[in-house]
């Protein structure tokens, strides 16, 4: 079985990988980018299996096969909530909800063994999956936390929240009030439950607010510098392959 994956978190595509060798199943190859994976469809056989990440570094992955016609079955992971899994799983679409989780992805393996998708229904599926994502009418997005701090929880809403960021494997978010408090789960996580017009993923390491932005800044290499009203810890930068997706979002 040749098999792919698509992932732009590297130690998740890495992390997948491992879980596939546990199930004798090789990964024939890894790529992070919609860029990279347009590259090497052009040069190379389109593999039996591919396990998909939505939204990659670039972009949406359904661009890949904007330009590339599908020849592969697709096992999507995504950290979209349930609205999207139901549309998958209507679809019969195989899906895999980050975390994965190791019974789930033997049971998707099997699927795939068991009967692979037409060509020709995968289409479609990619088509509506992708107008669910871009336009989810139902989406419910993260209004507001709540933090302990020592006897006492704290209600924090979301647009007192200047940014979210990790530093040394732990997430935070920092708030108009130039605090910064742990919080559960990863950046990408917090990605999908965050409203998209309110914050943006600039970097690795950062997602921001739009209105804490108080000032961008022409940075070395084609990227921009980012000064938030209140945070000032360290240096945000957009990098180089979100500055268009950035400016598209304060435009």
């Amino acid at each position: 079985m040749n098999v792919l994956i698509i992932e732009d978190e590297k130690p998740a595509a890495r992390r997948l990988q491992r879980m596939l060798a546990s199930l004798d199943i090789e990964v024939t190859t890894m790529l992070h980018s919609v860029e990279e994976s347009l590259n090497w469809f052009h040069n190379n056989k389109h593999p039996d299996l591919i396990f998909l990440d939505i939204q990659l570094s670039d972009g949406l992955s359904f661009e890949i096969f904007e330009e590339i016609p599908v020849k592969s079955a697709i096992i999507f992971t995504t950290a979209y909530d349930e609205y999207a899994l139901k549309a998958f799983k209507l679809n019969s679409i195989d899906y895999l909800l980050k975390p994965i989780d190791e019974d789930e992805l033997k049971v998707a393996v099997d699927k795939f063994k068991e009967q692979q998708p037409k060509q020709s229904d995968l289409k479609v599926n990619i088509e509506d999956i992708r107008k669910l994502l871009i336009n989810p009418i139902d989406r419910k997005y993260k209004k507001r936390f709540t933090i302990k701090i020592g006897q006492h929880l704290k209600i924090i809403h979301t647009d007192t929240i200047e940014c979210f960021f990790s530093e040394n494997k732990a997430t935070y978010m920092s708030t108009n009030e130039n605090r910064n408090y742990l919080i559960d789960n990863s950046l990408e996580y917090w990605q999908e439950q965050l409203d998209p017009e309110q914050f943006f993923r600039v970097n690795r390491t950062f997602i921001v607010h739009i209105n804490a932005i108080k000032d961008i800044v022409s940075y070395t290499n084609s990227r921009l510098q980012l000064k938030l009203h209140s945070y000032k810890d360290a240096e945000i930068i957009v990098s180089r392959e979100r500055v268009k997706d950035f400016k598209n979002w304060i435009a």
